[in-house]
């Protein structure tokens, strides 16, 4: 069992050695790498948006796996959660007076699991709950949202409030796993399905992100164009890469922690 495991240690050695900037670069090699495979092995590019919800849902679905068989909520980040409810909700507003699709009903079931979540956070296992860990204040995240989304949003036709809100809910869902990020920066242990929750999100990301590039380069661009004008469709593409590389991190660290058979993940300072 031992051999197997040789070479990746090589390469996990080699890789942590390696300065910020070549780490950064062999990154962005990889995610190309991705996106090529997954232009060439799936059709329809749309499916990737449904499978970035799905395994979304999946990820709600191992927390309360977590909550009801061990009965304790350390680890996670209550704001992280009210953060997603909040986007979630939003994109269920617009979608109801904008675009109601599949996507509305993927969004609707990920929200009740949600605040099943919260629930379960603020009354029943409240008392496991690590409050002080949990320390980035909402506002230093949803404020910085609402501004940018008062500035830039779609040209669409549609009323600006709904405009306004498509625009928050797109900026919001970019950086609300960052409260769960901090709580394990200060924790840097991360117990198991935290962490199988965590690495969902960063798959769910990529995947959200590589439905937009593909559709980008499928359309030779002229899907910014039906986006709007202004910075609107290039904002939209901004967010999708920046929440996958905020977790791109932990990711990596969770494979390798798979890979090396530990059931509670160490993270190293600096990481997340």
């Amino acid at each position: 069992m031992g051999l197997p495991r040789r070479p990746i240690q090589a390469v996990s050695t080699w890789m942590r050695r390696q300065p910020p900037k070549v780490k950064a670069f062999l990154a962005v090699i990889g995610g190309m790498m991705a996106l090529v495979l997954l232009r060439a092995i799936v059709y329809d590019h749309d499916n990737l948006f449904i499978a970035a919800e799905a395994v979304h849902a999946i990820g709600i679905s191992v927390l309360i796996y977590k909550l009801m068989k061990e009965r304790t909520c350390a680890g996670l980040s209550l704001k992280s959660q009210e953060l997603t409810a909040l986007f979630l909700a939003v994109r269920l507003y617009c979608s109801f007076v904008m675009e109601y699709d599949i996507h509305t009903l993927l969004d609707m079931a990920t929200l009740v699991t949600t605040l099943w979540v919260i629930y379960m956070i603020r009354f029943n296992l409240k008392s496991s709950y690590m409050e002080d860990k949990d320390n980035l204040p909402l506002y230093y995240v949803a404020a910085p949202c609402l501004v940018l989304a008062l500035l830039i949003h779609p040209t669409t036709t549609h009323h600006v409030i709904n405009r306004i809100s498509w625009a928050f809910c797109v900026y919001l869902e970019a950086v609300s796993v960052l409260p769960q990020l901090r709580v394990m920066q200060n924790t840097k242990i991360v117990e198991p399905f935290t962490a199988h929750y965590v690495f969902a999100l960063g798959v769910a990301r990529f995947l959200s992100c590589a439905h937009w590039v593909l559709q980008v380069v499928d359309t030779r661009g002229r899907l910014l164009v039906a986006l709007g004008y202004g910075l609107w469709p290039s904002m939209v593409l901004l967010c999708e890469i920046i929440q996958t590389f905020i977790l791109a991190d932990f990711c990596y660290y969770y494979v390798k922690s798979v890979f090396g058979g530990q059931l509670v993940m160490r993270l190293p300072s600096g990481v997340v």
